[in-house]
This record gives C-alpha cells, sequence and structure tokens, in this order.
C-alpha cells in the first residue's frame, strides 16, 4: 500500500475517532431528544428535555455515570403516552430503564437487545403490546424484567433462559399464549418468576424448580394441563397454581390425583432443536503482503511514509491529551459524585418482586450529579437551624466525633447490617448507653436542603412507645455523609423469629406474639393520626425486617417517616424489597401511591407471620377466608400453648386487613379498637 493510500486511511480513522469521542454528549443528547419525541408526543411531561439543556444536569429523570454518559432514566409515572423509541439502544451505556405506571402504547422495540449493560428494565404498568421481542434474551446483564400489566401476546421467547442474571421476571396480567419454555429452569439466578393471569397452557415443565434461589412461582390463572412435577414442592408456599383446571396432582391439595403418568413437556418450548447446521467460527483473514517472498524489498517512498507517519501518530498522540484535558474540566464542571454503594449481606432480607432482589444504587442515579449549594452539612454554622425548635437544636444535634467514638470509627465489629442505601452500626455513647447508628452517603439524600431538613425534624417529632425512637442526627461535609441515632433493640428484630426450627429456644410465646401485633398496631395507628405539630404519616414500608424487638420483647416500627429524607429512586428500591416479600398491597400495581390501607394490608401480612411463624406467608393470605380453620396455619413449635379465642380474632383480623378490596380493609384504629376489647388480649 502506498504511503499517501496509508497516510489517507490514518487521517480517515483519526477523524472516525474524534467524531465517537469527542462527540458522545452530543450523540447522546441527540437521541435522547428522538427518545423524547416518541415518548412525549405532545411535548407536556418532559419539558426540561431540551436541545440546549445540559443532559447530566437539567433532563429530568435522567442520571449520568462519572464519565458523564447516561446511564440512568426514571420516569415513572409521569404521565407519558407515546412509544419507546428504538434510538433507546443508542445509549450504550445504560444500566436502568425505568419507564412504568405510564399509558405506553405500542411494541417493545427489538433492538433493546443490544443494551449489554442494563441490568434492570422495568416497563409494567403500560398499555404495550405485541410479542415479547426474543433479542431480550441477549441482555447477559440484565437481572430484573418487569413487563407486567400489559396487553402482550403471543408466547415467551425460549431465549429468556439465556440472561444467566436475572432473578426477577415478571410477565403476570399479559395476554400471553403458548407453553412455559422449559429454558426458564436454567436461569440459575432466578428468584421470583410471576406468570400469573395470562393463557399459558400445556403442562408445567419439571426443569422450572431447578433454578436454587427460586422462592415465588406463580402460575395462577392460565390454562394449563397435566400432572405437577412433585419436585414443585421444594417451593413451599411460593408455589401458587390455583384456576389452571386442568393441572392435577395429589401432593397438591386441592388439585385431583392424575391418572396414568405425566404427560410429556410441551414440545415447541421444551424440546432441543435439531437438523439445523451449526454455525462455524470464521477463521482469521490472511493478510497478503504487497511484495514476494520472504522479504519485502524497501520501497523508494518508504522514508518519506514514516515522517508522515510519525507527524499522524503525533498528531493521534496530543489529541488524546487534549481529550483528555476535556474529559477532566467536563467531570470538573459538572460535579459528579461518585455514588456510596454498599453491598448487600445475609443481614439483609433479599427478594425478587417488583424487583430483583434488593434494589443496587447505580452510579447513573439521577441523583448522582447533584450537590448542595452550600457543601453537604445543612447544619453547619448554625444556620438553616430556624426551622427547628430550641429543644431539638439542643439535644438532637451530634456531632462527627461522637458518632465515629460511639461506633470505634465504624469498625466492621460494630456492623449489624447493610442495605442498598446504608449501614447501620451498634454504638456506645458518652453516657454508656447503647445506639444503633444508621449511616447514608449525600447520594441516597434529597438533594433540596429545605425539604432534607423539614423531614428531619418530623423524624425528631415522632415520639411513641412502639416506634424506634431518634436519638439525634449528625451531617458531615467532609465525609459527606449523614448520620441517624437511634435506641438500640438488643432483641434484633421480628423476621429473626420466623422460620425457627423444632426446639429452636428462641420461639415466641404466644403472649409474647400478641403482644407485638397488638404494638405494631399502636404504632401504626399513631403514624396515621395527627398530633400536634406531627402531621399524618404512611410508612410505606412494613416488613418483619422493620418490626425491631427491645429488652421487653416490645415491638418498636423502624425507619417511620424515612422517605421523607431519602431520594425517589431508593424510596422504589424499598418498595421492591417489599412487593418481594409479600408486603405490598395489590392496588399499588395499579396506582402506583401508598395510602393508609396500604399499611394495614401490610401489617395484615405481619399478624399472619406472628401466627404461622413463617416468613413466607402468600398462601395464607390467600386462604384468609377460612379464618375458622386457624389450626391449619399456627406456629407447631408453640405445641398447641395458646388460645383458641384469640387466635381466631387473631386471624379473622389478618383477613381482614389484607382484603384485595382497600375499601373492605379496616382502619388500624378499628384494629388497635378491636383488640382493645378483649380483656385476654391485653
Amino acid at each position: 500500500m502506498a504511503p499517501t493510500q496509508m497516510l489517507l486511511q490514518l487521517l480517515t480513522l483519526l477523524l472516525i475517532f474524534f467524531n465517537r469521542v469527542g462527540s458522545v454528549p452530543t450523540d447522546e443528547l441527540q437521541t435522547l431528544l428522538d427518545i423524547k419525541k416518541e415518548l412525549d408526543p405532545e411535548g407536556k411531561q418532559l419539558v426540561s428535555w431540551s436541545i440546549n439543556g445540559d443532559l447530566c444536569k437539567d433532563f429530568e429523570g435522567i442520571g449520568c455515570d462519572s464519565q458523564g454518559q447516561v446511564s440512568n432514566i426514571s420516569l415513572q409515572g409521569k404521565g407519558l403516552s407515546g412509544k419507546l423509541s428504538p434510538a433507546i439502544a443508542e445509549l450504550k451505556h445504560l444500566t436502568g430503564l425505568f419507564l412504568h405506571y405510564n399509558a405506553l402504547v405500542g411494541d417493545i422495540p427489538r433492538e433493546l437487545g443490544d443494551l449489554s449493560e442494563l441490568t434492570d428494565l422495568y416497563l409494567n404498568v403500560n398499555n404495550l403490546s405485541g410479542e415479547i421481542p426474543s433479542h431480550i434474551g441477549k441482555m447477559e446483564s440484565l437481572q430484573v424484567l418487569q413487563l407486567c400489566y400489559n396487553n402482550l401476546t403471543g408466547s415467551i421467547p425460549r431465549e429468556i433462559g439465556s440472561l444467566k442474571k436475572l432473578s426477577v421476571l415478571a410477565l403476570q396480567s399479559n395476554k400471553l399464549t403458548g407453553a412455559i419454555p422449559a429454558s426458564l429452569g436454567d436461569l440459575n439466578a432466578l428468584e421470583r418468576l410471576d406468570l400469573s393471569y395470562n393463557h399459558l397452557f400445556g403442562s408445567v415443565p419439571a426443569k422450572l424448580a431447578g433454578p436454587p434461589l427460586l422462592r415465588v412461582l406463580d402460575i395462577r390463572n392460565n390454562s394449563l394441563s397435566g400432572n405437577v412435577p412433585p419436585v414443585m414442592k421444594r417451593l413451599n408456599e411460593g408455589f401458587a397454581f390455583e384456576n389452571n383446571l386442568g393441572l392435577c396432582g395429589a401432593e397438591f391439595p386441592p388439585l385431583k390425583s392424575c391418572n396414568g403418568t405425566a404427560p410429556e413437556e410441551p414440545k415447541p418450548y421444551s424440546a432441543s432443536v435439531t437438523g439445523f447446521p451449526s454455525r462455524a467460527i470464521p477463521q482469521s483473514a490472511d493478510l497478503q503482503l504487497p511484495c514476494n517472498g520472504t522479504e519485502c524489498s524497501a520501497s523508494p517512498n518508504s522514508h518519506q511514509g514514516s515522517i508522515l507517519i510519525g507527524l499522524v501518530v503525533s498528531t493521534i498522540a496530543l489529541s488524546a491529551i487534549s481529550i483528555l484535558l476535556f474529559t477532566h474540566y467536563r467531570r470538573r464542571k459538572q460535579k459528579l459524585s461518585t455514588a456510596y454503594e454498599m453491598s448487600e449481606t445475609a443481614l439483609n432480607t433479599k427478594g425478587g418482586g417488583g424487583g430483583g432482589g434488593g434494589f443496587r444504587k447505580n452510579n447513573g442515579s439521577p441523583l448522582a450529579s447533584l450537590e448542595y449549594s452550600n457543601g453537604w452539612d445543612p447544619l453547619s454554622d448554625n444556620r438553616n437551624l430556624s426551622i427547628f425548635d430550641q429543644e431539638v437544636i439542643q439535644s438532637f444535634r451530634f456531632n462527627l466525633e461522637e458518632v465515629e467514638t460511639a461506633t470505634q470509627y465504624f469498625s466492621e465489629v460494630n456492623l449489624l447490617g447493610r442495605s442498598n442505601f446504608s449501614a447501620t452500626y451498634k454504638g456506645i455513647l458518652r453516657d454508656g448507653s447503647a445506639v444503633a447508628i444508621k449511616r447514608f452517603s449525600k447520594t441516597s439524600c434529597r438533594s433540596e436542603e429545605p425539604e432534607f431538613l423539614k423531614g428531619l425534624n418530623m423524624l425528631a417529632s415522632l415520639k411513641h412507645e412502639n416506634l424506634a425512637r431518634l436519638r439525634g442526627f449528625c451531617c458531615s461535609r467532609g465525609r459527606g455523609e449523614c448520620f441517624l441515632i437511634y435506641d438500640y433493640a438488643p432483641n434484633g428484630n421480628l423476621l429473626s423469629y420466623l422460620d425457627l426450627k423444632d426446639g429452636d429456644t428462641h420461639v415466641l410465646d404466644w403472649s409474647t406474639r400478641v403482644s407485638i401485633a397488638k404494638g405494631i398496631a399502636k404504632g401504626i395507628a399513631y403514624l396515621h393520626s395527627y398530633k400536634g405539630n406531627k402531621p399524618t404519616l404512611v410508612h410505606q414500608n412494613i416488613s418483619a425486617e422493620k418490626v425491631l424487638i427491645d429488652q421487653r420483647y416490645s415491638p418498636l416500627l423502624s425507619n417511620s417517616g424515612l422517605h421523607t429524607l431519602l431520594t425517589n429512586d431508593i424510596v422504589f428500591s424499598a418498595v421492591k424489597d417489599s412487593a418481594a416479600m409479600g408486603y405490598l398491597a395489590p392496588e399499588y400495581t395499579t396506582t402506583g401511591r401508598f395510602t393508609e390501607k396500604s399499611d394495614v394490608y401490610a401489617f395484615g401480612v405481619l399478624v399472619f407471620q406472628i401466627l404461622s411463624g413463617k416468613q413466607e406467608v402468600r398462601s395464607l393470605v390467600k386462604l384468609g377466608t377460612e379464618a375458622c380453620r386457624f389450626h391449619d396455619y399456627i406456629d407447631p413449635n408453640l405445641q398447641g400453648k395458646f388460645f383458641e379465642y384469640e387466635a381466631t380474632k387473631l386471624a379473622r383480623i389478618a383477613w381482614l386487613c389484607t382484603h384485595e378490596s382497600p375499601i373492605e380493609r379496616p382502619s388500624v384504629e378499628a384494629v388497635v379498637h378491636e383488640l382493645g376489647n378483649c380483656s385476654s388480649c391485653l
């Protein structure tokens, strides 16, 4: 190849290099504007998406990574009524796409399969139609796939079985047909699979019980038939199969026993595909040298070509340096902060439901690039203290040295647990009292200082014997963190008293269980009431893990009002956990809102857990109408030591509180009154 031609090729490559590297923000800006045209065709919802805006700062719902590239789109519940554009595939660094609770129409673009870094895909509760594209099977990083509550048709692509990191697959309440692909049993990371309320037919593949982490398999309300594989019994209450008239299996009451052998697996999706030639892997092409023999003779223009090549290489090097300087300048200009990421441990109960287990906060959070206007510490130099009363100022404010000393500088020995947005440590204050110190990063908290301070003031106002008491708080500009100091509960949480083995010394006796149920009800009733300067408050995240047990075995409801301090994406991660564990009220999937009745629903689930001693009680919630049959689900560890009258009353309350219709649920004040009328429940 002539040196001149080589020079032209190198210059062409250089131009391509500049075009790709130097114009990434411009390309992504244009891509977002193209997406806006279809998502919001009337231009009423995404007003902040403008060609003159900074996509990492000004675009609502857009989060960027440390390189200034779009990595998160959070537009849930924004009233979007358009379509999802195939241009979404141009955002190659996207890790989270949250478009649920909108009114989107049209097909799911097959181009989504090109988003190789996407971990969370939420398109649920829309009006999407058409088939699920098989290209989704190419999304190797996908962990959560939520397509439920749409109008999707066709069959479930067997290619989904290739998503080895998938932990949650929610396809319920669509119009899907065909057989259940046995390839779903290859999803070894799967924790929750919901295929209910569709038109699926054929048999239930035994392979579906294969994923070792699977806890919930819901196939209710389909047209499935044949023998239910006995191996499904390992899922216990997590296996829901009702309203499939063709199913049989003596091991699964109330199904009838099957006559003869079980039917074959459905062929269209479980049978292996044969008869197709394997795709050969192409070999590397042989590059022919422009000369003969083993050595090439020097070209008369080779010296000139070397000089030109040297000039081009130097130009590329200088250009690379310029690009690095520009990138550094852009990063400083945007003041992007690194999210405070904490991996979940076994101390944090992991679930699947609305979401894949625990929700991890990506660097692409919409709040990752926001800074507090005056540094982090909203209480530094006594500014902004006017909204607090003097009691709060004097008794609730801690300094960083006190917090660090109490926890032995956050020693791992004192670590009580981690969640997806915080870590909790045991601490000893100077007065000798034990406390639990919850540690947040600034990226987990609201960016508006007045709103954050208002939330702190509200938390400080909560005072009830069945709420975990806030002792104080500390915000540190230097550490970029905030700390909440609570009274320490020495007996753990209610979750640690569930699913105990026979003979375990930690089994709660009957009177303690009744007392815990009543105390939780009182704590919720206090939150729902208006008391002086305390407004009515919906907890939003009630679970057994949030019920702490103090030294007298009284319940303390924790995290009350905490959502007022946290960012929307962190609050939504808690919603996912709540849904995974069965505490989320059914109406939330259609309204996207929390009410007092949604707290009542979660309380009803807690009562079922207290009665049965089990964490997984969804089957009890479904069978709650048979409250008179409480003997069937009273914790056997009690060995019959309980009062039937109380058990009947609590079972009835649990059933009423978990009624599918929020109108039919009682208020928590009525529950407290009902328990108070029972002299033996006092």
